[in-house]
């Protein structure tokens, strides 16, 4: 049995609720979702009082289970309009999970800027933050530690989403106290600022009890057998997730300069510098940390510690996304440069996806040349200071792009299109159109997928599978790296559910809770007013031949909609 905090901030009454067997497992995408709907908040004004801040720990969570102590933040999006889920790795969910505590959620709006203290006895504690108020991520995390030590973890609103930004996400400290681990996504930092939480400090404890403690840490120890001897997960573990750039890149599925081409191709040097391997290779030169784990327990360990010429920690993580849209996508070809900008980003707490996309429409617009730093710099410090300008950047990519009226804007939902592009990598860009959660990647990743002779039902369906797998691990705290693992044994993870749990749950149950999910995401977005042609790609992706290969979009929201009623038909029948 775990608790579940409701926390009024209009009267700071919590009210507590006993949460056990199936429920615990109910969590992450799941649970914010079917809140947010038996609420009945499809309508509310998204940084008004009457959109709660939900956070949601999985069953797993304050064990040593592998990648199973992610922390799921979700709201009404204010980027959106739609349902929105933003997970992250860090301590957050790993601390919950030790104090018992299955997840909190933040209702109403503080009359004063706070910063909250859940400890391991006692009632939450509450304190001005007028001190922190205007500080970056770095500077925050370094106060709080010294008031408060450091066996907790933090939960942190940046500058930006103290003033609304629409980019600003929520940061969380990872196993070495860094504020870098970010939900990032949908402007769920607006949503914590609208709350005026400056930042929320909970005590780690201890190993939180099981219905069966002993076959759960056989599940983990079997866990991780499966993670050591899959080739995927090896090298993820050894090149990171920027190995995904050498492979985009070599499809020709980079976005390059606002997605007008999709490869970078260097005479200069034998290997491609923005991909896993070059950034491996100089890491290692410069005593960086190539491998590093981004919440307790992982064993993937995909993240690192990139530094700079001097040996010095510059960032960490430096992330395929990150490289793509902040780095390619506004014409840079040098790691330290995307490093130094996402470094800016991280103690801004904003979502490098959306302000790469964003940055790079002022490029396309005439504003700046490809590739200058200065120029993105300076983006960053007027977001950092809210001037008029900042303002108006920090509301994202398709209100910048309609605001200058530039043409060429990859959005879906009015959120930037994540770093694959859709002309090339077929299925992620049907993932994109289908999922309620905007143009989210990871809500459906398939990047290595074979798109070549496959027509859009054979790929919706590829599409809706891979979907309904990331939207039960989403809900169960786990990460999605490690899915070539989690995808093909839904029995071991069932099993491992019911040591934990004490429930009864088959094999099927895996399945059916990730197209659930999906359903009633569908539902909130109906409900919140979302029509199919919001689902389209942009136009351009339809026009424009992309470089090197000459694709062009060919897939049509009404056609994959379509596709996707039929394949959820088939599912309630039955079918495979």
């Amino acid at each position: 049995m775990r608790t579940y905090l409701h926390i009024n901030l209009n009267d700071r009454t919590v009210e507590k609720e006993e949460m056990e067997g199936e429920q615990l497992a109910r969590a992450g995408r799941y649970h914010i979702v079917k809140t947010m709907l038996d609420r009945n908040l499809a309508e509310v004004d998204p940084l008004g009082p009457d959109n709660p801040l939900i956070f949601s720990a999985g069953p797993f969570a304050g064990s040593n289970f592998s990648n199973a102590n992610r922390i799921s933040v979700g709201c009404k999006s204010p980027l959106t309009g739609g349902i929105k889920e933003s997970n992250a790795g860090g301590t957050f969910g790993f601390a919950l999970g030790q104090l018992e505590l299955s997840g909190l959620t933040l209702y109403g709006q503080s009359d004063e800027w706070v910063v909250m203290y859940i400890p391991k006895e006692g009632e939450i504690e509450y304190m001005s933050a007028e001190p922190y108020m205007g500080k970056g991520a770095f500077e925050t995390a370094d106060m709080l530690h010294e008031k408060f030590g450091t066996k907790v973890s933090l939960c942190i609103c940046g500058p930006v989403g103290e003033y609304g930004g629409l980019i600003s996400g929520i940061a969380f400290t990872d196993p070495e106290g860094r504020p870098t681990r970010i939900s990032a996504r949908g402007g769920v930092g607006a949503v914590m600022g609208s709350k005026k939480v400056k930042a929320i400090v909970i005590d780690r404890h201890k190993m939180p009890q099981f219905h069966d403690r002993r076959k759960v840490m056989d599940s983990v120890k079997r866990y991780g057998g499966m993670l050591n001897e899959d080739a995927a997960i090896k090298n993820f573990s050894m090149l990171g997730t920027a190995m995904v750039a050498d492979m985009t890149n070599h499809m020709g599925g980079l976005p390059v300069k606002n997605f007008s081409g999709g490869q970078i191709v260097d005479t200069n040097v034998e290997t491609h510098k923005m991909g896993g391997d070059f950034i491996r290779e100089q890491n290692l030169e410069r005593a960086g940390e190539t491998t590093h784990a981004c919440m307790p327990g992982c064993q993937i360990q995909c993240s690192n510690v990139y530094a700079d010429k001097d040996g010095n920690e510059l960032v960490s993580p430096l992330e395929y996304e990150t490289i793509g849209l902040l780095g390619t996508n506004c014409g840079i070809k040098e790691p330290d440069d995307v490093a130094k900008l996402n470094a800016i980003a991280n103690d801004l707490i904003i979502d490098t996806i959306e302000t790469g996309a964003m940055i790079a429409l002022l490029m396309e617009d005439g504003q700046a040349d490809w590739a200058d730093v200065e120029f993105m710099e300076q983006c960053l410090a007027d977001i950092r200071a809210g001037n008029e300008r900042g303002q108006l950047l920090a509301q994202g990519t398709a209100r910048v792009g309609e605001h200058f009226n530039v043409k060429r804007v990859p959005v879906i939902k009015k959120q930037g299109i994540s770093a694959y592009d859709p002309r090339v990598i077929e299925v992620t860009g049907i993932s994109m159109m289908l999922t309620a959660q905007g143009a989210d990647h990871t809500a459906g990743n398939l990047p290595a997928y074979d798109c070549k002779d496959k027509t859009t039902e054979e790929l919706t369906r590829a599409s809706m599978d891979i979907q309904t797998n990331c939207a039960a691990v989403d809900s169960l705290g786990i990460c999605v790296f490690g899915r070539s693992v989690t995808n093909v044994n839904h029995d071991f993870i069932v099993e491992a559910l019911n040591n934990a749990l004490g429930t009864e749950l088959d094999s099927k149950w895996f399945y059916d809770f990730g197209i659930e999910t999906l359903k009633l995401e569908d539902e909130f977005n109906e409900k919140a007013g979302f029509n199919a042609i919001e689902d389209e790609l942009p136009q351009f992706f339809y026009d424009e031949k992309l470089e090197p290969t000459g694709k062009q979009a060919r897939h049509h929201y009404e056609e994959v909609r379509q596709l996707r009623a039929t394949w959820y038909a088939e599912q309630a029948a039955g079918g495979d």
